[in-house]
C-alpha cells in the first residue's frame, strides 16, 4: 500500500499558499513539447528481470567505454589513472556510510579526512583556507560569484570568454533569481586569452572577474596583472581550475593574487562516471573566510589536551537561519573528497609534479604530430595537457567518424557552442598519462583518413 501522508485538503492548502491553482502549474517553466502525456511510448507493459537485463546490456554495448579505446576527451572531465587502493579505501564501512559529522566525538575519522582534504586543496590552489568540498565545479564557480557580491556589495560579474560554457550556463541560471548581472561571451580562436580585455572592462560596479586556468581552449596566461587591476577597483579575482593536475606544473592562482580559487576535483581519485558525482573545490584568502560557503573543519584540543577535529564554520541553511546562510546549494561531496584526498596522499608533492610533467610531455608530443597533418593547425602557444586544433571540416563530423573507428578523438567546440559557427571547425584534444604512444598514433592515422 502506498504511503500518502497528505490529504487532498492538505495539498490544496499548500498550493493556495504558494499561489498556484494545481500541481501542473508547478511545471509551467517546462516547455509543452518536453512534457510527457500518457505512457512512455515503445515500452512493453512488462518483462522478466532476465529479459530486461539482457536488453539493457545490449544497449550498454553500444557505448565506447573510456578505458577500452584511445581516449582524448576532456573539457572539464578527465581520464586519469586512479590507483586501485583509492577505491578499496573509500569503500571501508566507516567512510562509505558516514554522513554529516554533526557529533564530533563519534566522527573523528571523517573530520580528520576533511581537515586534511582542506589542507591539500589550500596548498594546491595557493590559498590560505579551503572548505570541506562542494557539490561540483560549476556550482562552486557560482558560489564564488555570490560570495564576491556579498563582500563587495556589487552585482556585476565579468566572466572570461575562456570559462567553460557549462559553468557560464549555471551562473546565468542562478543569476535569474539573484539579480546579478553576468557578462560573458564566446571565445575567439586565438592563442591569446581575453585578460587584456577583462582588465579594460573592470569598473566601479564590478564585483568580480572570473577566469579559467587553463581555460576552455587549454590556454594559459599569468593572472597577476588582472588580479592587481581587479583589487585596485575594489573587485575580486575568481580563478576556476577544472584540471587540478595542472597545478603540479604551473604557478597556482593564489600565488598570482587570486582572491577566490574554485574548481573541479574529479581529476584526482574520481573516475569519469558518466558525468558524476564529482567534487567541487573552494579556497580563498583568510580575510574572506566568514563569507565562504559550505563547511570548514578545524583542529582543536579536547578537555584532556588531546588533538581533535570539529566543524569550525558551518554557515549553511541547515545550521543557521536560511536568510543568513552563505549558500543553499553547498552540498559537500564527502566520499569524492575522500577519494581526492587519498589519491593526493598516494601521489605526494613529487608524485603530483611527475604526473603533471608526464601529462604535459605527452600532450606536446601529440600536438606536434597532429600539426603535421595537412589542413590541421594548433591554436595554442602554451597549454598543459589540453589544446585546440582547427580542422578543415566540421569538428562534430570528424568526432563521429573517429568514433566509428573506435577512437574518442576529442570534444568539438561546435558541440559546446552550437550557436557560434566560427567555432565549428575547432576540436579540443586532451592527452593524459593514460594515452599511450600507440593511442596517439591511432588518432593521427585515423584523422588523416577522415580528412583525406
Amino acid at each position: 500500500m502506498r504511503y500518502l501522508p497528505l490529504t487532498p485538503d492538505d495539498r490544496d492548502a499548500m498550493l493556495a499558499r504558494i499561489g498556484v491553482a494545481s500541481v501542473d502549474d508547478l511545471f509551467s517553466d517546462v516547455p509543452e513539447e518536453a512534457r510527457l502525456t500518457g505512457t512512455i511510448r515503445d515500452l512493453p507493459d512488462h518483462a522478466s528481470e532476465m529479459a530486461v537485463e539482457r536488453h539493457m546490456q545490449k544497449l550498454a554495448n553500444k557505448n565506447l567505454v573510456a578505458g577500452s579505446v584511445p581516449f582524448f576527451l576532456g573539457a572539464g572531465a578527465y581520464r586519469h589513472h586512479v590507483p586501485s587502493s583509492v577505491d578499496h579505501l573509500i569503500q571501508r564501512g566507516e567512510f562509505l556510510t558516514a554522513y554529516t559529522p554533526y557529533q564530533p566525538e563519534i566522527a573523528q575519522g571523517t573530520l580528520q579526512v576533511l581537515f586534511e582534504f582542506q589542507t591539500q586543496v589550500a596548498r594546491l590552489f595557493g590559498c590560505d583556507v579551503a572548505n570541506a568540498s562542494m557539490y561540483d565545479g560549476s556550482t562552486a564557480c557560482w558560489e564564488a560569484i555570490t560570495m564576491a557580491g556579498r563582500i563587495t556589495r556589487r552585482k556585476k560579474a565579468l566572466l572570461s570568454n575562456g570559462l567553460h560554457p557549462h559553468y557560464v550556463s549555471v551562473a546565468n541560471s542562478m543569476a535569474r533569481f539573484t539579480g546579478d548581472d553576468v557578462i560573458s561571451s564566446a571565445p575567439e580562436l586565438s592563442a591569446k586569452t581575453d585578460i587584456a580585455d577583462l582588465i579594460d572592462m573592470i569598473d566601479a560596479e564590478t564585483s568580480c572577474v572570473v577566469v579559467q586556468y587553463p581555460d576552455i581552449l587549454g590556454r594559459m596566461e599569468d593572472l597577476t596583472a588582472l588580479a592587481a587591476k581587479a583589487q585596485e577597483a575594489g573587485a575580486l579575482l575568481v580563478a576556476v581550475v577544472t584540471e587540478p593536475v595542472a597545478l603540479g606544473a604551473v604557478k597556482s592562482p593564489g600565488e598570482m593574487g587570486a582572491d577566490i580559487v574554485v574548481g573541479e576535483g574529479q581529476s584526482l581519485g574520481v573516475g569519469l562516471q558518466f558525468g558524476g558525482p564529482y567534487v567541487g573545490l573552494f579556497a580563498c584568502k583568510q580575510k574572506y573566510v566568514r563569507q565562504m560557503p559550505g563547511r570548514l573543519c578545524g583542529e582543536t584540543v579536547d578537555a584532556e589536551g588531546k588533538r581533535g577535529f570539529v566543524l569550525t564554520l558551518s554557515t549553511r541553511e541547515q545550521h543557521i537561519r536560511r536568510e543568513k546562510a552563505t549558500s543553499n546549494i553547498c552540498t559537500n561531496s564527502g566520499l569524492c573528497a575522500l577519494a581526492f584526498s587519498i589519491h593526493m596522499t598516494l601521489l605526494g608533492e613529487k608524485g603530483l609534479r611527475d604526473l603533471a610533467q608526464l601529462n604535459h610531455a605527452k600532450a606536446v608530443k601529440a600536438a606536434q604530430q597532429l600539426a603535421q597533418i595537412d589542413g590541421v593547425s594548433v591554436v595554442n602557444d602554451s597549454f598543459f595537457n589540453e589544446f585546440t586544433v582547427i580542422l578543415p571540416v566540421d569538428a562534430r563530423e570528424a568526432v563521429r567518424e573517429l568514433a566509428d573507428r573506435s577512437i574518442l578523438g576529442g570534444v568539438s567546440l561546435g558541440r559546446l557552442y552550437p550557436n557560434e559557427s566560427e567555432l565549428s571547425h575547432a576540436l579540443l584534444i586532451t592527452v593524459t598519462e593514460t594515452c599511450t604512444d600507440a593511442d596517439v598514433d591511432a588518432l593521427v592515422s585515423a584523422l588523416r583518413e577522415v580528412l583525406s
